[in-house]
């Protein structure tokens, strides 16, 4: 089971979830995110440290040359885009760095596969987080419902967000579809935002693998 754990604020913390063999890292660049990274790591201790773990930089309608500076700056080796990004706009960018797209599945969603179509050819892997919140940016700390993702074909491998606490180890056991690639998970292992709670952590990584 890949895991990926997204807002990390810290030097340490990130050394911390590489010790742990966490498959992904997720480095939030949007500056109006309570886990804005921007300013609290500096872009040479990240891109000169010698990591196992895949650092993901996750934007919400940044700029393309924002985005590719900020993938040299910090050596990052996927981007994840949050916000309303064209087919058009990740093909440019999937020539570059593979790209993660996210979509938002709330009550009105009917049709996943509907939803994803014009991004197949343009993006590496989908994220699916929760919907109709606020907060846009994930770490909301909602579910949306897992069964219109078991409906859907997809086709592409995917990452699970949204709400995904300690207590869903059974419910991720036994949710079984092909393209399922890894979960992402955030607020609910918080002791604050941005601030992982590193043995409730470990405690749920030991229960999963």
């Amino acid at each position: 089971m890949n895991i990926k754990v997204c807002g990390i604020t810290s030097m340490k913390q990130l050394q911390q979830l590489d010790g742990l063999d966490i498959d992904y890292a997720g480095l939030n660049f949007y500056k109006g995110s309570p886990r804005y990274v921007g300013d609290k790591i500096a872009a040479d201790e990240i891109h000169d440290a010698d990591f196992d773990i895949k650092k993901i930089g996750v934007f919400v309608n940044a700029a393309y040359d924002e985005i590719m500076k900020t993938v040299e700056d910090y050596s990052l080796d996927i981007v994840q885009l949050h916000g309303n990004e064209s087919p058009d706009f990740c093909e440019s960018l999937s020539e570059d760095i593979e790209v993660i797209k996210v979509f938002r599945i709330d009550a009105g969603t009917k049709d996943v596969d509907k939803l994803v179509k014009d991004f197949d050819e343009v993006s590496d892997y989908y994220l699916f987080d929760a919907g109709g919140q606020k907060e846009t940016l994930g770490g909301s700390g909602v579910k949306f419902n897992w069964d219109l993702l078991l409906k859907a074909k997809i086709e592409k491998p995917f990452f699970l967000s949204g709400g995904i606490g300690p207590d869903d180890v059974k419910k991720i056991k036994e949710f079984n579809h092909p393209d399922f690639f890894a979960i992402d998970i955030n607020s609910r292992f918080e002791t604050a935002p941005g601030v992982k709670d590193m043995a409730k952590l470990l405690k749920f990584v030991k229960e999963l693998r």
